[in-house]
């Protein structure tokens, strides 16, 4: 019997592996799509970069890029760190990291998705970066050893995480004592109504998977993190909410303007900042 955590993954999965073979015919499927007063793309991820950081990247890099903000910049890394990028995609923050950690450093990324995988490993090569891996698997089962890295970053991918807990509590396993957790995400200023969490195509949009702020905060405490920092960076209006919900089968909904209205104003890009005591 397929449980609710395997249905959510090959969602995620299926959706994520069709956006990186869009990428090379030119189009965007993004967590977050439409207007906004911080984008400057039609991608709302890419719109989080500034220009002279993407000047120097492969275009598939940027083109691939389905976040909701720019960990690269909330993350203070330093030459020789090593850093792990959660959900990588098609590599654009570990392309972006191994600049900033140079040759002494090194850069993983993980992504359970296979085309997401081979996009960043072409991606890498065609940039000729050395010091970066790209690893398969899932944000609960991370295939590296305790304390090896010294950075855990991730651009709008725990949300999708079916096991949050699990996920949040690998991210501090693989971070050394002092290490930082530096990650942008979609939160939620209130609970949405369960038929939202019901949707899985609104898992796969970033939005029925987001956790409250409050409970973001009690995960990271509970995995163990101190010094923890959520700060809400834009607010989603119905617009953003129904332009998500287009991309995705509602025809299960008895009334689906009415769940745009209850989700309208909860959901929200955040930055989140924690420490490994």
């Amino acid at each position: 019997m397929t449980t609710k955590a395997e249905q959510i993954r090959s969602q995620v999965r299926d959706h994520y592996g069709a956006a990186a073979r869009q990428v090379a015919e030119g189009s965007c499927n993004c967590c977050t799509p439409g207007p906004n007063p911080l984008d400057t793309t039609d991608s709302f991820g890419v719109g989080q970069y500034a220009e002279h950081q993407l000047a120097d990247l492969p275009a598939f890099a940027a083109a691939a890029s389905l976040g909701c903000g720019n960990p690269t910049m909330l993350a203070n890394m330093e030459a020789g760190q090593r850093v792990l990028d959660l959900g990588s995609g098609g590599g654009i923050d570990v392309l972006l990291s191994a600049k900033r950690v140079g040759p002494t450093g090194f850069v993983y990324g993980l992504d359970m998705t296979p085309e997401m995988v081979a996009l960043a490993r072409r991606n890498i090569a065609e940039a000729g970066v050395e010091n970066t891996e790209i690893l398969e698997g899932t944000l609960e089962d991370v295939p590296l050893p305790d304390g090896s890295v010294d950075v855990v970053i991730s651009n709008c991918v725990i949300n999708l995480s079916p096991d949050k807990g699990q996920a949040l509590a690998e991210a501090f396993r693989v971070l050394r004592p002092g290490g930082l957790f530096a990650v942008s995400d979609v939160v939620l200023s209130r609970p949405l109504p369960p038929v939202a969490h019901e949707l899985l195509g609104l898992w796969a949009g970033c939005v029925a998977g987001a956790l409250t702020t409050d409970e973001y905060q009690a995960m990271l405490t509970e995995a163990g993190f101190t010094d923890i920092e959520i700060v809400p960076t834009l607010v989603h209006d119905r617009a953003a909410v129904a332009a998500i919900a287009a991309s995705f089968d509602t025809s299960g909904l008895t009334d689906p303007e009415a769940l745009l209205d209850d989700v309208a104003g909860a959901v929200m890009n955040a930055f989140v900042r924690a420490r490994r005591p």
